[in-house]
């Protein structure tokens, strides 16, 4: 399965810590190392997505669904050893009565149950329910327009970053919650030195973390729009514009950023996307996004394989679509300038990617992804070779856009490293003989993303 989930197009694999132990991730860990070894021309990263702070309603009596009627009131208290029943549940949020006010609306179990505050008391709420439906134990709650006093990172979280993350040598960090820049500086606290090498992919999943966007994007690796608990926070309506809005700063910032759930959610129990889900890929695409994200299509789905192959083909032919000069030039005009020598470099490869139709690939030698990042922020219309000695750095730059990485053994001897490529590449069938190849590096083989060396060679036999 995971074999021919690379295939398709799997970049990388995300184990999400809400659900399962260690003993199980570590499993799947182990199935991906295994595929990895039938396809060692394949990348893939690994992503641990932190359950987070979640607020959860209580087990039932006898364990069993409730059915909640519209109109009626329904207490919700914050003793979480009660055993709910159709009159009264528990909530984990100890804070509950002093986090909301009356007329204050709460969401259970993804929104199916829609309630308003009408009584708050010292350790109790009294709701009125808007409407009907059957819910089971422990789902979610979510609290629109309130300020959660909860950490974003839990006990559990840090357990799972520690001894999971640091230990299996995990490649990204998505911090689930995130609401503020703070947030991801402890984050990189508990990660340590050992955990260095761990990217760090900021979920934006409340209005909070909407409101504290600018400086969240500046402390983070990279951007995760989490349309589920976001559409559950704002209102449905204004998800698109907030997730626009986000690609938009995330792009002229040159961190990658992924649009993520319910992309294609029919696919769970259906060969074929609806209409509406494909474009909602496409649309995601031409908005700037680096990455797509499945979730339940993949981890529960009867479809994994086909959900992974009909988004990859709708995002390929989104990009057919794409008017690469003015993208380019607009995010050129509304960059700060002056720019830095290696995005001088960068920008420039990709203006004569547009200038000359002869070019069809660009090769980056990077030692971090920075340089690749740099030019894949420029969205050229061909492939960008991002070149490395480091393995994470190599497997990271699967979230940037048009970015396909390579490990190499070394920097040294530049002239021969990128002759080496330039075979590499076309056996990889990135390019034949008779195009041209941009290539950008240092003069300093140390320190190969201060690049400002650019050069455009023709591929010979």
């Amino acid at each position: 399965m995971l074999v021919k989930m690379l295939d398709a197009g799997m970049n990388v694999a995300r184990l999400n810590f809400s659900h399962g132990d260690h003993k199980t991730h570590g499993q799947s860990l182990q199935n991906l190392k295994a595929a990895l070894k039938e396809r060692p021309d394949k990348t893939c990263a690994v992503l641990l997505d932190t359950k987070g702070p979640e607020i959860r309603t209580g087990f039932l009596k006898d364990h069993q669904p409730i059915e909640i009627t519209a109109g009626q009131s329904l207490k919700i208290t914050t003793d979480y050893d009660f055993l709910g029943d159709n009159t009264a549940i528990a909530c984990s949020y100890e804070a509950l009565p002093e986090t909301v006010k009356v007329g204050s609306p709460i969401l259970i179990a993804d929104g199916s149950l829609t309630c308003e505050v009408t009584e708050v008391h010292d350790d109790y709420i009294i709701v009125e329910c808007k409407n009907g439906c059957k819910i089971g134990e422990r789902k979610n709650m979510n609290l629109p327009g309130a300020i959660v006093d909860l950490p974003t990172l839990t006990e559990k979280d840090e357990d799972d970053l520690v001894d999971f993350g640091i230990k299996q040598n995990v490649d990204f960090i998505a911090a689930s919650f995130v609401r503020k820049a703070s947030d991801v500086e402890n984050i990189k606290d508990v990660l340590g030195p050992k955990g260095a090498h761990i990217r760090i992919i900021s979920k934006i999943e409340n209005h909070e973390g909407l409101e504290n966007y600018t400086e969240i994007l500046k402390a983070s690796d990279g951007i995760m729009v989490a349309r589920g608990d976001l559409g559950m926070e704002i209102a449905p309506e204004k998800v698109f514009i907030a997730q626009k809005w986000m690609i938009e700063k995330a792009n002229l910032a040159a961190k990658p950023i992924i649009t993520a759930t319910q992309m294609l959610e029919s696919m769970i129990k259906a060969p074929r996307p609806t209409r509406a889900e494909a474009s909602d890929v496409a649309n995601a695409v031409l908005d700037g996004t680096d990455a797509v994200m499945l979730s339940g299509e993949c981890a529960n789905g009867d479809y994994p394989i086909n959900a992974v192959e009909i988004m990859a083909r709708i995002c390929v032919e989104a990009e057919h679509t794409v008017d690469y000069r003015q993208q380019y030039q607009w995010l050129k005009d509304y960059t700060k300038k002056p720019f830095p020598i290696a995005e001088a470099v960068s920008s420039a490869v990709c203006s004569a990617v547009l200038d000359q139709k002869d070019i069809q690939l660009i090769i980056v030698l990077t030692d971090s992804g920075k340089l690749a990042r740099l030019v894949s922020k420029y969205r050229p219309e061909v492939n960008i070779l991002a070149c490395s000695i480091n393995a994470h750095a190599v497997r990271q730059m699967g979230v940037m856009r048009g970015v396909i990485g390579l490990k190499i053994p070394t920097f040294q001897g530049t002239d021969n490293v990128i002759q080496f490529l330039i075979s590499e590449a076309k056996s990889m069938k990135l390019c034949k003989s008779g195009d041209k190849t941009a290539i950008i590096h240092g003069t300093n083989e140390e320190t190969p993303d201060e690049s400002n060396i650019m050069k455009i060679l023709e591929s010979r036999e």
